[in-house]
């Protein structure tokens, strides 16, 4: 018996495993990993990791007995760099050969390069792994000024903790507000002003046409519009791309993500993806995409995930229906968010000041919910749109209704 392979040991690909044991099944795992360490977690890096607040150890998403006892074997510091669908078996990246009865592709996604002159520089990184966060964590320690590129979860976060130490931040956006993919205007709004008051700058619809530096490491950008910021300590963070280039290279269905069914299954029967780098057909992805389908970066959609493959895996097959949901941790803020929002979605506001939520429809039906410093009403919002409960955007108004009774109510 050949067993399960998982190409990726991340948080998909170690959750896959661990829940493969958990449903009982008893043949040979094996997790392969590019890293030289264990599974860990990844979003602390940008926030308690480089913050001083956690330690390497602290990141582990199991201890390392965990792969003993459960006989998982770990097979780090390599990838897969080929597969031979015809023989069922991968090859790695040493040009060894694992069989395997059924593969899984956990192969997460990796950060947007800046093609731009001077992106060789020292002193311009990206936050995507620990060795990241580590140079990260040694960089600040001699940086004064910090430019980061991209508004997003990453950069925000990030820029957060620069500014908590006293460096001066600016942040680089080219669209017109912060988190503009991600999160409502009132949200974004927020997270703006939040930033500013803790003495963040921000440069919105600016793009960065080259680095500049001194002695072979960055000392400004060149904004498209010829203008210059000074900066030692550069980070770039401007989204990510899925890693299917393995699964297309062995002719498997891939864009934007390697495709999979509703049951996470790709075109072959033998080989399933999941996490990152998967994109797949969900329900809450109405009107969002043509075809409904969507590639969602979450720790939420990892583990989930894991778990319904190794359900399928293990004889009792369902289709992925998990609401997503997301945080990120920026200064002293929260933003907790269920569901899926969309650019052209309605907005409804409960709460105010520092604590509020928006509340997102898409014709008429709630789609989305984004707390802020909220986390009642971001458990609250779970069960309301996993369960399809009907909420009209002037109930959501309506600062008497009592959302968890109506979560409660018989239907």
């Amino acid at each position: 018996m050949s067993g399960i392979v998982i190409a990726g040991a991340g948080q998909a690909g170690c959750h896959a495993a661990a829940s493969l044991r958990e449903a009982g099944y008893a043949g040979p795992v094996t997790l392969v990993g590019e890293e030289p360490y264990g599974p860990y977690q990844r979003p602390p890096l940008s926030k308690a990791y480089l913050a001083g607040k956690t330690d390497a150890a602290g990141l582990a998403l199991r201890a390392d007995a965990f792969f003993s006892e459960h006989a998982i074997a770990l097979r780090l510091g390599t990838r897969v760099s080929a597969i031979d669908r015809a023989g069922r078996a991968v090859v790695l990246g040493d040009g060894e050969r694992l069989p395997y009865d059924h593969l899984v592709l956990a192969l997460g996604a990796r950060n947007r390069p800046l093609p731009v002159p001077g992106a060789e520089l020292a002193g311009i990184r990206q936050l995507r792994g620990l060795a990241d966060a580590d140079a990260l964590k040694e960089a600040l320690s001699g940086a004064a000024r910090v430019a980061v590129v991209g508004a997003g979860f990453i950069g925000l976060e990030f820029a957060a903790v620069a500014a908590a130490r006293g460096l001066d931040v600016a942040v680089v956006e080219a669209a017109s507000r912060p988190m503009a993919r991600a999160v409502s205007a009132e949200t974004g709004e927020f997270f703006r002003a939040a930033h500013e008051s803790a003495g963040i700058r921000f440069l919105f619809g600016a793009g960065v046409a080259a680095f500049e530096g001194r002695d072979g490491r960055v000392s400004a950008l060149r904004l498209a519009d010829g203008s210059a910021l000074p900066a030692d300590l550069v980070v770039v963070g401007i989204g990510v791309l899925p890693n299917a280039e393995l699964a297309a290279e062995a002719g498997l269905a891939v864009g934007d993500g390697i495709r999979v069914d509703a049951m996470l299954a790709t075109d072959d029967p033998a080989v399933s993806a999941i996490g990152d780098g998967a994109r797949f057909p969900s329900p809450f992805a109405a009107g969002l995409s043509a075809d409904g389908t969507v590639r969602i970066e979450s720790v939420q959609n990892a583990i989930d995930q894991g778990r319904c493959l190794a359900a399928r895996l293990t004889g009792r097959p369902a289709a992925y229906t998990a609401l997503p949901w997301f945080w990120s941790d920026q200064g002293r803020h929260k933003l907790q968010i269920a569901g899926l929002g969309g650019p052209n979605d309605a907005s409804v506001i409960r709460g105010s000041g520092e604590a509020f939520s928006v509340f997102r429809f898409r014709e008429g039906v709630l789609r989305a919910v984004e707390s802020v410093n909220q986390a009642g009403d971001h458990m609250i919002a779970r069960r309301l749109i996993a369960a399809g409960t009907p909420l009209s955007p002037e109930q959501a108004a309506d600062p008497s209704l009592d959302l968890k009774a109506l979560v409660l109510r018989p239907r």
